[in-house]
């Protein structure tokens, strides 16, 4: 009888590592909330922002760099001069 459970026990570790391995479920979609003026008005703003921020982006990156590139020296070559 050893002989018959020990494939049993086979089969039934084959069957779980197969579950196993499957896509999970997918979650289930939450219910679409209806927005009321205020949250529209927030996305909305949300938005126009997002657009003026890139364009600030844009502008900005055409200018180059802001800094002089290290430090500057004078003219003078001695102190005495």
């Amino acid at each position: 009888m050893e002989g018959t459970s020990k494939v049993a026990d086979k089969n039934v570790l084959k069957y779980l590592i197969k579950v196993l391995k499957k896509k999970p479920l997918n979650a289930a979609k939450k219910a679409t909330k209806e927005m009321d003026d205020d949250e529209m008005a927030f996305k909305l703003k949300q938005k126009e922002d997002q657009k003026a921020l890139e364009a600030l982006k844009t502008k900005a990156a055409g200018k180059g760099p802001l800094t002089g590139g290290g430090i500057k020296k004078s003219g003078k070559k001695g102190f005495g001069n």
